[in-house]
């Protein structure tokens, strides 16, 4: 009976009560967006990490380094010589080290030269296929494979660089040998193979003059003139690469090396740990920026709230007054005002916590088709999102805590004698 009378007070006034809504299901979902960004943000850039303490590369910015080398969302700062970085991926320090080499990319996805050891690393399970054995034998990740349709044995070309419509490399083919599980982290979007493939596309390819204007997926069976794709190894004198991922020995090299090898080389040693942090602390700024904005308009709603109670409780004293005469008590009258905030609140987070996931469902797409990072907008983080209901009720309490009072104070008789 208070529930269903509540309801219709509410829309006594259905601008005032569209106002407290559209305040409240906005700060809603800016809140759950940050929520849900923060916590699988964070979990993406962590899982990917998996042990690797330093990344060895060309001079440069040691966040693009990073970046490049472990999530593939930058440019890479350079080329490094592999006999260089090979007379330090063989110190005694050094538990594990992967060579990585880049250049080019199929439809916006890039290609990635490095050796077998990246499968172990990040534990890389196939579901269809092999690793690659021989140059210009690819492993592709699963996100590809599904979106591009990729099948054992299908080959195509690659494009130049980090842009899908760089220059194609047309005089050597790439072959799909093998397809990835489902890891979450950022194989999923990448295409591997061995590093003489990406230094033999670069250097021996351009003896061909002739190339085509646009990447494709050549069928097995489809007439095509290979070169040679055994011609080069990873021993080759010149053979260059982009980075090295480190795992180190001794917790003492993760520091002195940072420093050490600048100093001796003309390459750079950075921290994951640090570059990583440093970027969620640029990040929390604007994360903690826009979460008190989001709390500012809940404020605003409270109050917004606040003053359609009070101002309808002047309107509706007779209402109150009868409804004591006819045998409500005090205490009905002050749930009714309260019920009517929370519904108010309620019906705010709800709308809220939908438009919250539907902006990170566009934020998704947005950043998949830039940076290969896509977020889950349907997870469920409960602890967090359970204590953001119960502030958006506090606020509706809080805002009907005076009206409420006052319906509970009510003079009948000077009321109904004023009526």
């Amino acid at each position: 009976m208070i529930t269903k009378l509540a309801w219709r007070n509410l829309w006594f006034k259905p601008l005032n009560t569209l106002l407290s809504i559209i305040l409240l299901t906005s700060s809603v979902a800016i809140i759950t967006v940050l929520i849900l960004l923060e916590k699988q943000f964070e979990e993406k850039f962590t899982k990917n990490l998996d042990g690797i303490d330093l990344v060895m590369g060309a001079q440069g910015s040691p966040l693009q380094l990073i970046l490049s080398s472990i999530y593939q969302v930058d440019a890479p700062t350079g080329n490094i010589s592999f006999d260089s970085a090979k007379v330090w991926m063989q110190n005694p320090m050094v538990g594990k080290a992967i060579p990585l080499a880049f250049g080019d990319n199929y439809k916006g996805f890039k290609i990635l030269g490095t050796t077998t050891d990246y499968f172990n690393h990040f534990d890389i399970k196939l579901s269809k296929g092999k690793q690659f054995a021989h140059n210009f034998e690819v492993v592709v990740g699963s996100e590809i494979a599904q979106k591009l349709n990729l099948q054992l044995g299908d080959e195509f070309f690659g494009s130049h660089g980090d842009a899908e419509e760089g220059e194609v490399h047309d005089h050597y083919a790439y072959k799909v040998v093998g397809i990835t599980k489902p890891t979450g982290k950022v194989v999923d979007n990448l295409i591997l193979c061995n590093i003489p493939s990406v230094w033999q596309m670069h250097h021996q390819g351009h003896e061909n003059p002739e190339h085509g204007e646009e990447g494709h997926i050549h069928e097995v069976g489809d007439e095509h003139e290979h070169h040679n794709a055994a011609d080069l190894t990873i021993d080759e004198p010149s053979m260059e690469i982009t980075s090295v991922l480190l795992q180190m020995r001794n917790p003492m090299a993760k520091l002195t090396w940072q420093r050490i090898i600048p100093q001796n080389t003309k390459m750079q040693a950075a921290s994951p740990a640090i570059e990583i942090n440093r970027l969620f602390t640029l990040f929390g700024v604007g994360i903690e920026a826009l979460r008190y904005l989001a709390y500012g308009i809940m404020l605003i709603s409270g109050i917004s709230i606040f003053i359609a109670l009070f101002n309808t409780l002047k309107e509706r004293k007779n209402e109150f007054a009868l409804l004591r005469v006819n045998g409500a008590k005090r205490r009905q009258l002050l749930w009714l005002v309260l019920m009517e905030s929370l519904l108010l609140c309620s019906i705010g987070f709800i709308f809220g916590t939908i438009l919250g996931r539907v902006a990170l469902l566009l934020i998704s797409k947005s950043s998949e088709a830039d940076f290969k990072l896509s977020f889950n907008p349907y997870e469920f983080i409960w602890n967090k999102e359970g204590w953001l209901f119960v502030v958006t009720l506090l606020v509706g309490i809080i805002a009907a805590l005076l009206p409420a009072i006052k319906a509970y104070t009510l003079n009948i008789s000077k009321t109904l004698a004023n009526a």
